[in-house]
């Protein structure tokens, strides 16, 4: 047997395990599951959550640009691409132990179940139509629109923070404005309580920055002021030098004046004792 007949075998073996694997996963994944964020036999934390988003745009960009485009045009095409079908694929064609698999089958479960209500929440705050939209654009604010909407306990921050970096990974350069512009307009109207306490929030640690810089400024202006204050007063002027008395014996000359001294009383004695010799 030929090495390129064993590799044949072996790829023909590689390629009926997976399809039985992905039948599997598509007849489970077809009942009426519930998935858990906090289920402990998923990986829950914030990477496997993340990973789970991207799988979900990637598994929502092909259902929109092949069963759903079909569906809504009504053409002829290829419209045995279920959503649940998408998933099965993934699942048997990558390693997903670190994705949170839970959330990721909920997005593509639920998306796809509520697209008309969240088309309706993304038009609202677009300049265009849904349909006029990028496919990835459109896959990226179906996730956004859904978290907010549905995934309260996710702050409306993380998913637009979660959103750009979707972009960032699949997106175009600019289309990060329109998404976040979106997704924004959205929070305020979806998330109202939320976005106000939170502006309340910054307001207030605005206001003790404020306070503390304007404290700060006071302290240094007084500051300032006493040191000028000490130095006017410490510093001698003509009127608070002081004066120097004649009458004081204990004065120090200096050696000029001594030296004058000295030869004047030299020149009186000497004319004194020349006075006694007459």
């Amino acid at each position: 047997m030929t090495d390129q007949l064993k590799r044949a075998i072996s790829a023909a073996k590689t390629a009926q395990a997976n399809e039985a694997e992905a039948t599997r996963i598509a007849s489970s994944s077809a009942g009426d599951q519930t998935f858990d964020m906090s289920e402990s036999s998923y990986k829950t934390s914030h990477t496997a959550i993340r990973k789970a988003r991207r799988f979900a745009m990637q598994g929502l960009y092909e259902w929109l640009v092949t069963d759903r485009r079909f569906d809504v045009d009504g053409k002829l095409g290829w419209k045995a691409n279920a959503p649940h079908d998408i998933a099965a694929r993934t699942r048997a064609t990558n390693a997903m132990h670190t994705v949170h698999i839970g959330y990721y089958h909920e997005m593509m479960r639920d998306i796809p179940e509520q697209i008309e209500a969240l088309d309706a929440l993304i038009s609202q705050h677009l300049d265009r139509e849904v349909d006029k939209l990028d496919t990835v654009e459109h896959a990226i604010l179906l996730i956004g629109a859904y978290e907010l909407q549905n995934r309260v306990e996710i702050p409306y921050k993380v998913v637009l923070d979660e959103a750009m970096k979707l972009n960032n990974h699949f997106g175009a350069t600019d289309a990060h404005k329109l998404i976040n512009a979106v997704l924004d307009k959205m929070a305020v109207e979806v998330r109202a309580i939320e976005v106000q306490a939170d502006t309340n929030a910054n307001l207030r640690t605005s206001q003790k920055a404020a306070s503390k810089q304007a404290e700060a400024n006071s302290v240094d202006s007084v500051e300032t002021a006493a040191e000028t204050e000490s130095t006017i007063i410490d510093e001698p002027s003509a009127s608070n030098k002081p004066r120097i008395s004649a009458n004081k014996a204990n004065v120090k000359r200096s050696s000029a004046s001594k030296a004058s001294a000295n030869i004047s009383d030299f020149r009186a004695s000497k004319k004194n004792a020349n006075d006694t010799k007459d």
